[in-house]
């Protein structure tokens, strides 16, 4: 995209997680989709992403806000705060449902652990072990009962009839700095996207509002490229349009690691107290 020719149009976001201080790392991916979305005269989105009630707090998200400010970033109100909306992630699961593209699994943690350790071959994916599927050949009547019983369960994707129903047009996704990208969904397996006590999962959060809110270019860090992979294949399905993706580099400190917010010395809050610029965090000033 040329950004000399301006783009109203063009919406970016950052989207956060108040588990925790933002840190040095969460700077950098939030400036530069500031700034993308500032050089090509477009809008620059926050959005809340707290759908895990057992982890996140309300400071964290009044300190996200106090960040932003002291780097100067402005955006616009209301924020949307993914916790006030699981209805609107429902209802696209109950798409998928009636789709056919889920379905219910059972297994617990300890059981899909110890099945996978009776398969030593067990294939992998970028986050390690693929569910081995116990769940997935279940019968219909099997499922209802167990539903009807109310056992506990969470709802995967069958990336396989998923990808089958995604039509003979090729899956695929632009990155900024990989390039044509064709999607490899059946690489994660069959995904997680809603359980009991979270109602629906980042996979399917993220993909249904970037869409809502109409974001033309998702600024992330590049430990997310791979997850965009479920992400293009839940947008086919859902009919949802696929965006431009521009996944950076990580920030690494001066050990060559990945800032972590249990490091409170490199938290936004700690350096704001401490009076750094925040013009500094920004490579080359």
């Amino acid at each position: 995209m040329n950004l000399a020719q301006h783009d109203t149009s063009l919406i970016t976001r950052f989207a956060p997680s108040p588990t925790g201080h933002l840190h040095k790392g969460h700077a950098y991916s939030a400036l530069a989709a500031w700034k993308l979305a500032e050089a090509g005269g477009g809008t620059f989105l926050m959005r809340i992403e707290d759908i895990d009630t057992t982890r996140c707090r309300d400071e964290f998200v009044a300190a996200i806000h106090a960040d932003m400010a002291w780097l100067g970033i402005r955006y616009p109100a209301p924020v949307r705060r993914q916790s006030e909306h699981m209805d609107d992630y429902a209802a696209a699961l109950e798409k998928l449902k009636a789709m056919g593209a889920v379905y219910p699994c059972f297994c617990t943690r300890k059981e899909i652990a110890e099945e996978i350790a009776r398969a030593p071959s067990a294939p992998h994916g970028p986050d390690g072990a693929l569910y081995p599927g116990t769940c997935r050949g279940s019968s219909a009547d099997e499922r209802q009962a167990r539903l009807a019983a109310g056992d506990a369960h969470a709802w995967r994707l069958d990336v396989a009839a998923a990808s089958a129903m995604a039509g003979s047009d090729p899956l695929r996704w632009h990155d900024a700095h990989a390039g044509w990208q064709d999607a490899k969904p059946e690489m994660h397996g069959d995904v997680v996207l809603a359980r009991k006590d979270t109602p629906t999962s980042y996979h399917l959060a993220v993909t249904h509002d970037d869409a809502l809110q109409g974001v033309t270019d998702v600024v992330r860090g590049v430990d997310l490229f791979e997850a965009t992979h479920i992400h293009v294949l839940l947008q086919r399905l859902l009919g949802l349009p696929t965006p431009r993706y521009h996944h950076h580099p990580l920030l690494l400190d001066e050990h060559g690691q990945r800032f972590a917010k249990r490091n409170l010395s490199v938290t936004l809050k700690s350096l704001r107290e401490a009076g750094v610029d925040p013009a500094t965090l920004w490579p080359g000033t």
